[in-house]
């Protein structure tokens, strides 16, 4: 008999008790805003801050409205200015060239290997055209860090780290977000922190801390924030930093806390399920695996593998029989660009020129996300049909 999944890839697993009942504390306070408080109260945003720097390891962090939000927040602290070129993977999402046009910078791309990373040979052949890096941790695949920091310090260039699916991870023992000038992050509903909207900036910088408070929207209130720089260098900035406001308020930092405090055994959780899927679909005819490296600790909310060489039709076919028996799979290889799955020449605000070797592994990525929803024998189940499938057409071809 034909096994079909009936589980949900959008679900996501209920929020806490406890998170809800911190919630509705902060609804019943009617305190909302960020800076309004008590006197001598912290605030449910100041701790997130506090806690999470103290988790990454940092020294300030700031709670914001989106992860974009934060990678917008980043160029302007580091001063990138209209016309400005910033390198940026091939391999993201729109949001990351996104933060890039909207201060008016270009985008440059740089290339993407079969492991889903960005290209370092491609980095380093151009690196020289740009002084800031936006790198991209695309799905949660971490390059050679230590090799990524001594090409761009090599080159003056500074790198502002999206980590939006690796928050929970590192490379060689640094978390994810900490090896260049700045880390942005994401809570949106997908990601590994929940608050329906959300993110956070972490860096060790006091002048660019400074900056991004005052970009953020403290209106001189930044003395209420749970990390804040000196007051010397507050006050150096103050005066000629717009306010671009976009501050996360408490209702949703009450929300995370909590979550912080449990993102270990949630990524614990996560890779649990990835590895039964990694494994059941390891030695798939015509699929490749992303294989991951030791320096890696990764969290697997998401899996991708590759379909190289193979036809547009081919892959559609398995993305149309998958779906039949229920399981959701994203190609990034379509021509149109379809919800997230666009690529980087559909972005025509940010043009750029053919990389026919990355062209080839973009055109072969399939995605599918892990939700904490789905049990370690769901993952069983929907890798099953997987392989079933890609083998089904692979043998047809």
């Amino acid at each position: 008999m034909t096994e079909i999944f009936t589980g949900s890839f959008t679900q996501q697993e209920p929020i806490s008790p406890e998170a809800i009942a911190a919630a509705v504390e902060v609804m019943q306070s009617g305190r909302l805003h960020r800076y309004n408080l008590s006197p001598d109260e912290v605030g449910e945003t100041g701790l997130l801050e506090q806690e999470f720097a103290a988790y990454v390891g940092a020294k300030y962090a700031l709670a914001v409205a989106s992860g974009g939000y934060a990678l917008a927040t980043a160029l302007r602290a580091i001063g990138v200015k209209p016309g400005e070129k910033v390198l940026t993977n091939a391999f993201t999402l729109a949001p990351v060239p996104g933060a890039i046009a909207s201060m008016g910078g270009v985008p440059v791309f740089v290339g993407v290997t079969e492991d889903l990373t960005i290209d370092l040979e491609d980095l380093a052949a151009k690196v020289s055209q740009a002084k800031v890096l936006m790198l991209s941790h695309m799905r949660g695949h971490l390059c050679d860090m230590d090799r990524l920091m001594e090409i761009c310090n090599a080159a003056g260039v500074t790198v502002v780290e999206d980590c939006a699916h690796t928050m929970g991870g590192s490379w060689n023992g640094v978390p994810s977000g900490r090896h260049g000038l700045i880390g942005c992050y994401s809570t949106q509903t997908y990601k590994h922190m929940n608050s329906g909207e959300g993110g956070l900036f972490v860096t060790d910088d006091d002048e660019v801390m400074a900056r991004a408070l005052i970009l953020s929207g403290s209106y001189m209130l930044y003395g209420r924030n749970g990390t804040v720089p000196p007051a010397e260098v507050m006050e150096r900035v103050k005066y000629d930093t717009p306010n671009v406001s976009g501050r996360m308020d408490h209702l949703r930092a009450a929300i995370l806390r909590p979550q912080l405090a449990n993102l270990a055994a949630k990524c614990a959780t996560w890779n649990a399920r990835y590895d039964v899927v990694e494994a059941e679909l390891r030695g798939t005819p015509g699929l490749a695996i992303v294989e991951r490296p030791e320096q890696e600790i990764y969290v697997g909310s998401s899996i991708q593998f590759l379909l190289l060489d193979w036809s547009d039709v081919a892959i559609a076919d398995v993305i149309d029989r998958c779906l039949q028996r229920g399981v959701e799979l994203k190609w990034f290889g379509g021509a149109e660009p379809t919800g997230f799955t666009s690529r980087y020449d559909s972005w025509r605000y940010a043009p750029s020129e053919r990389m026919p070797a990355s062209d080839r592994v973009l055109k072969g990525i399939v995605d599918m996300r892990l939700p904490l929803t789905f049990s370690v024998e769901d993952c069983g189940l929907i890798a099953r049909i997987i392989r079933s499938e890609v083998s089904a057409v692979y043998q047809a071809m």
